[in-house]
C-alpha cells in the first residue's frame, strides 16, 4: 500500500466520524431537514417560531399523531395500511366523553370531579378502541380482505357511529383531571420538569452502559469510548435543554393569579414559574419507550418486522401472521384511544370533527420517518421524529399566513418527495 493510501487512511474526516457514531444516516438527514425547516420559520416570523411558548405549544400539538403513528410503523413495516385511525380517535374520544357526562354520573354515580372518573372513562376507551383494532385485524388476518378496503370502510363507518354515540352534539364540559392529559391544563411544572428531565437523562446514559456492556459480552463491534461520550453528551443536552426551554415559558400573571386564589393564596409580588413538561409530552415519552421495546427486545417485534420482511418466509416458520395482525391492529386501536383522551383533554370537549384527516398525518408521519411503504423497516423514533416535523410545517406556514388549502398542498408534496428521498436512498443502500 502507497504513503499517500496509508495517509489517507488515517486521515480523520467527518464520514469517519459518523461511522465511528454509528448513526443511521437517514436519521441525520431528518435531524438536518428539520433544524433547517425551524430556521427557516424562525427566520421569516421574525423569530417567533423558536420562542419557549411556539416550541411548547408544537410539543403538545404533535402528541396525538406520533402516538398513532407509533403504531403506524407496526402496521405499515408488516405491509398493511390503516385508513381509519382519525375516524376511530373519534369513536373512542365519543365513548370516553359520554362516559364522563352521562354514564358514570347517571349509571354508576360518579360525577364529574370524581378521582376514579377519568380513569374509569381512559380504561372505557382503551378498551373499545381493542376491541375495534382486533375486529379490523380479524376481517384482514382471518377473512383475507385487503387492510385497505377493512380500514376505508371503517373510515366511513366509525367516523358516524361517533355521531351516533353523541347524538351529534358536542360533548363538554370534561373532567378537571382528565383535560390536564392535554397539555396547557396540566405540567409538571419547573420543579419536577428538572426532576424529570434528569431522571430521563440518567435512564438514557443507564441504557447506553447496559448496552455496551451486552455487545461486549457477546463479542459485537462497539462504538470507541470519545464516540460513546459524544452521543452521552448529545442526549443529555437534548433532554435537558428541551425541559430547559419548556420551562422558559411563564404562567401568564392572570392565569398564575387565578391558580392561587383558587388555592386560597395571594400571588407573590414579582413571582413567576414556567409551565414545565406537559402530561401529554410524559405520556408520549411513555409510550416510544414501550413501542420501542416491543420493536427490539420482544418477540412480538421480531414477528412484526420478519413477517415484514417476507411473509411467506415468517409463516413458513411458523409464525401465525393471522393472529399477528389481529395483534397489530388491536394495539393501533388501544394507541387510538390514548391519543383520542389526548385530543379531548386539549379540546375539553369532544367533537364530531375530532381527529379529522389525521389518517393522513399519522400515515405521512410514519412515512416521512423513514418507515418502508415495501414492508420490514421503520423505527419508533423515526415516526414521532415525522409527525414533529408535519406539525412544524404547518404551524410554520399558518403563522407566515399561508392558507389552509396551499398548506395542504405542501404537505402533501412533502409526504410524496419524502416517499421518493426514501427509495432513493434505500437503492443506493442496496448498492
Amino acid at each position: 500500500m502507497s504513503d499517500d493510501a496509508l495517509s489517507g487512511a488515517k486521515q480523520p474526516t467527518a464520514r469517519n466520524f459518523l461511522s465511528a457514531l454509528q448513526l443511521d444516516t437517514r436519521l441525520l438527514g431528518m435531524i438536518g431537514a428539520f433544524v433547517v425547516l425551524c430556521l427557516v420559520f424562525n427566520v421569516v416570523t421574525d423569530g417567533r417560531f423558536l420562542t419557549p411558548r411556539n416550541i411548547f405549544n408544537l410539543s403538545i400539538q404533535s402528541v396525538s399523531v406520533a402516538i398513532m403513528a407509533t403504531g403506524m410503523v407496526f402496521v405499515i413495516v408488516t405491509r398493511h395500511i390503516d385508513l381509519s385511525v382519525g375516524s376511530l380517535l373519534a369513536t373512542v374520544a365519543a365513548i370516553m366523553a359520554v362516559a364522563q357526562t352521562d354514564f358514570l354520573p347517571n349509571v354508576v354515580g360518579l360525577g364529574l370531579g370524581h378521582p376514579l372518573v377519568w380513569i374509569l372513562a381512559i380504561v372505557a376507551g382503551i378498551i373499545g378502541g381493542v376491541i375495534i383494532g382486533a375486529f379490523h385485524g380479524w376481517l384482514i388476518g382471518y377473512l383475507g380482505i385487503p387492510a385497505f378496503i377493512v380500514t376505508l370502510g371503517g373510515l366511513l363507518v366509525w367516523r358516524n357511529v361517533a355521531w351516533f354515540i353523541t347524538d351529534g352534539q358536542t360533548i363538554g364540559p370534561l373532567d378537571e383531571t382528565f383535560t390536564k392529559i392535554g397539555g396547557i391544563g396540566g405540567t409538571l411544572g419547573e420543579t419536577w420538569s428538572w426532576v424529570f428531565g434528569i431522571v430521563a437523562t440518567l435512564a438514557a446514559l443507564g441504557f447506553q452502559v447496559v448496552s455496551r456492556r451486552r455487545k461486549q459480552a457477546h463479542g459485537f463491534p462497539i462504538k470507541p469510548l470519545w464516540a460513546e461520550a459524544v452521543l452521552s453528551a448529545l442526549v443529555s443536552g437534548a433532554i435537558l435543554g428541551f425541559v430547559w426551554i419548556l420551562n422558559s415559558y411563564d404562567i401568564p400573571k392572570a392565569r398564575l393569579r387565578r391558580i392561587y386564589e383558587a388555592a386560597g393564596e395571594t400571588l407573590p409580588d414579582g413571582f413567576t414559574t414556567g409551565y414545565g413538561v406537559p402530561y401529554s409530552v410524559v405520556l408520549l415519552i411513555v409510550v416510544a419507550i414501550v413501542m420501542t421495546v416491543v420493536s427490539q427486545r420482544t418477540r412480538l417485534g421480531r414477528y412484526i418486522f420478519a413477517t415484514g420482511g417476507n411473509p411467506d418466509a415468517a409463516e413458513l416458520s411458523g409464525i401465525n401472521t393471522r393472529m399477528l395482525t389481529v395483534k397489530i391492529f388491536a394495539l393501533m386501536g388501544g394507541l387510538c384511544a390514548l391519543a383520542g383522551a389526548v385530543a379531548a383533554a386539549r379540546l375539553g370537549f369532544s367533537t364530531n370533527d375530532i381527529g379529522t384527516l389525521d389518517e393522513l398525518r399519522v400515515i405521512a408521519a410514519a412515512v416521512i420517518g423513514g418507515t418502508a411503504l415495501a414492508g420490514g423497516v421503520g423505527t419508533i423514533y423515526g415516526a414521532i421524529l415525522g409527525a414533529l416535523i408535519m406539525q412544524s410545517l404547518q404551524s410554520g406556514m399558518a403563522m407566515v399566513g399561508v392558507d389552509a388549502p396551499l398548506q395542504n398542498i405542501v404537505v402533501g408534496t412533502v409526504l410524496v418527495m419524502a416517499v421518493f428521498v426514501d427509495i432513493l436512498y434505500r437503492k443506493r443502500v442496496g448498492d
